[in-house]
């Protein structure tokens, strides 16, 4: 049983410099995650490097995920995949190493239609009793799951939330009002989640918060608490940061990010490279700045 309310981070993968999983800096992360007290842990995301992610890293990363969390919050692995088939087949490694729930990506490499993509979905859910929140972002993803294909959704009834990542904030209420309580919403977008939040959204799928737990999780606190002037001063500060997860190399970004707070390293798995040169030194001045400005 998921609530599927408070903050998920979705949590990078850590690896080392010759490209294997850093096990131990990935725990260190997880265990700040929970000191802050985050209410779910989602591997294997976009942040999480999950295409070029081996099915046997992703067990790894699973199985030591669920030892240090045990079942203080839900362990939830991100499906992202080509096929319907191999979609299931995620669906059942995670049912078997113990995952709490699932994150579903409609299909990559193929757009499907209004039919594809509700057949895709309730394929997976009729093939696993594990809950599901489906990931809704047509701006990275291109399909856009509409309230029209959520309805026929509905009849799944472990399809339980979605991850509301259309970057309309407006898109919050539509499905409030068309679907209540029967479909929580977590923001998926770091730039909007104050908004998202004071709208009714009942979570966050955050990024930076990989970076700053702490922060992220008292955001969230003082929106869900009303105290509203607080909070826009901790929005407001938290912006630049919050604004390097809406880059393509938001892996990258936020990774440099964990650096500089001690819960992670910069380094990524190719196709991606490490930052360096103008760029590097742009971006590593937002969170240094950030940081300084949040001590004084």
């Amino acid at each position: 049983m998921i609530s599927w309310k408070g903050i998920f981070p979705a949590i990078t993968t850590k690896f080392t410099s010759d490209d294997q999983l850093d096990l131990e800096l990935f725990g260190k992360n997880l265990a700040a995650q929970l000191e802050a007290g985050v209410h779910g842990i989602i591997v294997g995301g976009t942040l999480g490097e999950a295409s070029v992610l081996t099915s046997e890293e992703k067990e790894r990363l699973i199985k030591y995920a669920k030892e240090i969390i045990g079942n203080k919050v839900p362990v939830i692995l991100n499906i992202a995949e080509g096929s319907t088939r191999e979609a299931i087949s995620q669906a059942k490694l995670a049912r078997s190493l113990g995952c709490d729930g699932l994150m579903l990506l409609p299909p990559m490499r193929y757009k499907t239609d209004h039919r594809e993509t509700v057949t895709y979905f309730t394929t997976i859910a009729n093939s696993t009793d594990l809950p599901i929140m489906i990931y809704n972002n047509p701006i990275d993803y291109k399909t856009e799951i509409t309230i029209g294909m959520f309805e026929e959704l509905m009849d799944c009834e472990n399809i339980e939330a979605v991850k509301e990542s259309t970057r309309e904030v407006t898109n919050v209420t539509r499905l409030i009002n068309h679907f209540g309580e029967r479909l929580k919403i977590l923001c998926g977008v770091d730039t909007i989640a104050m908004e998202a939040l004071m709208m009714g959204a009942d979570g966050w799928v955050a990024g930076l918060v990989c970076a700053f737990p702490n922060e992220t999780v008292r955001l969230y606190t003082l929106i869900k608490d009303g105290c509203y002037d607080e909070a826009r001063m901790l929005y407001r500060w938290f912006m630049p940061l919050l604004e390097l997860d809406i880059h393509p190399k938001l892996v990258q970004y936020i990774k440099l990010a964990e650096t500089q707070t001690g819960l992670g390293s910069e380094y990524v798995r190719a196709p991606r490279l490490m930052l360096v040169g103008e760029e590097r030194q742009r971006i590593l001045e937002i969170i240094d700045n950030a940081i300084a400005s949040a001590l004084q």
